[in-house]
């Protein structure tokens, strides 16, 4: 194997099981095995998908702001307020499997999240009408 640099940023990293790197320029499948890093720099709401839920229901998922200031944001549970956590340049935090969540941006910011990427949806956030979801792969 050759030692090369990684643009993280336009790259995805699948984490084997088996305890290998594997370096892409799109996106793995659902359906592959392992953990997915993934790095991106967002300018708005629109880059972090704001106006949708997400839930990862095979694994909790690591979300961690590398440049920038974030909230992450848990939905709430039935009769509770919604939980959110701002993170800074350098911080994570760990969103428990199963649970739904969304990030707002503060500032631009470069995000590293790291998941199991099956099973992955989301849900637009919409006042009042049926939950529309769809398969993200995030």
């Amino acid at each position: 194997m050759t030692l090369r640099s990684i643009d993280l940023l336009s790259s995805t990293v699948r984490l084997g099981r088996d305890g290998t790197v594997h370096v892409a320029k799109d996106a793995p499948g659902p359906d592959q095995d392992g953990w997915r890093l993934a790095a991106f720099h967002a300018k708005s709401g629109t880059d972090v998908r704001t106006d949708h839920w997400e839930v990862c229901p095979e694994s909790d998922k690591l979300v961690s702001c590398l440049i920038g200031m974030i909230r992450l944001c848990l939905r709430p549970e039935p009769g509770a307020a919604e939980e959110e956590v701002r993170l800074t340049a350098g911080t994570a935090a760990v969103v428990p499997r199963g649970r739904w969540h969304r990030i707002k941006l503060d500032v631009p910011s470069t995000i590293i999240t790291v998941a199991l990427p099956r099973g992955t949806l989301l849900e637009e956030r919409t006042e009042g009408a049926s939950p529309v979801l769809f398969s993200a792969g995030t």
